[in-house]
């Protein structure tokens, strides 16, 4: 069985811990990738909000320029998108405006439907692994370059209780978790001997968010740690305190 990893107890994370670091986050308007994009910009780093609302990417855009934090840049961009060409145009731009990468956070996913795979529908089934799977894969692969650049950069893919052991009804969701944790440990495996970048997982765990909500609509959120609870495993994983660390798969709720 896999070991699941959790950061050290004695991790604090230093108020400028990630200062001059350039970080994509996906998924970056709602929930967990809202609160991450604003944590790495609290402690310091220049934050690249990818997402497909851009009025939600505009609100957090809006609260980093009023803490007088960093200021981040928009990626409006729909991960359903399955042509390589439009990731490339997205490691183009981020090249010309900035030049490197520093970390790459894949926070954005769908829940598809939690139905048996008999009767999950097929265009549910492709679409929710395009936008859980498929797109971190061309999104990295594009931005690979950019990585290299970057010194001690860090991708932190996202994984789930759900994508270590299989759960009926977790369908296409479930599914896309497992490959992502496979994702992980292949892409780690290939860049350790010849870069410096780090290949981690988190499992944010029962976290208070929409998608928790779908997933189960009876239950009481109040019982659910938020996004802001998660963030030193984020923290850690990202900043320099954990630039030996790669190819492990760790828990954000012990």
């Amino acid at each position: 069985m896999k070991k699941i990893e959790t950061i050290p107890s004695s991790f604090s994370a230093k108020n400028n811990c990630l200062k001059d670091k350039f970080i994509l986050v996906t998924g970056a308007g709602d929930g967990i990738g809202r609160v991450a994009a604003l944590t790495f910009a609290s402690h310091g780093a220049t934050v690249l909000l990818l997402g497909k609302t851009e009025s939600k990417l505009n609100a957090v855009y809006d609260e980093i320029e009023k803490n007088q934090w960093s200021q981040p840049a928009l990626l409006p961009f729909d991960l359903n998108s399955s042509d390589p060409e439009q990731y490339k145009i997205i490691s183009k731009v981020i090249a010309e405006n900035f030049g490197r990468l520093d970390g790459l956070l894949h926070n954005a996913g769908i829940l598809g439907d939690r139905s048996s795979i008999e009767s999950y529908k097929p265009k549910r089934w492709m679409d929710t692994l395009q936008i859980n799977l498929n797109a971190p894969f061309l999104l990295t692969q594009a931005l690979l370059p950019l990585l290299k650049k970057g010194g001690h950069a860090s991708i932190i893919f996202t994984s789930s209780g759900v994508g270590r052991t299989g759960r009926a009804y977790w369908g296409a969701y479930g599914v896309s978790k497992f490959a992502i944790e496979g994702l992980m440990e292949t892409l780690a495996d290939e860049l350790v001997d010849t870069t410096t970048i780090r290949v981690n997982c988190i499992n944010p765990g029962p976290t208070r968010t929409t998608m928790r909500a779908q997933a189960y609509p009876a239950e009481n959120p109040e019982s659910l740690k938020t996004p802001e609870q998660l963030m030193p495993t984020y923290l850690y994983l990202m900043s320099d305190e954990s630039v030996k660390v790669t190819g492990k798969s760790f828990d954000a709720q012990k």
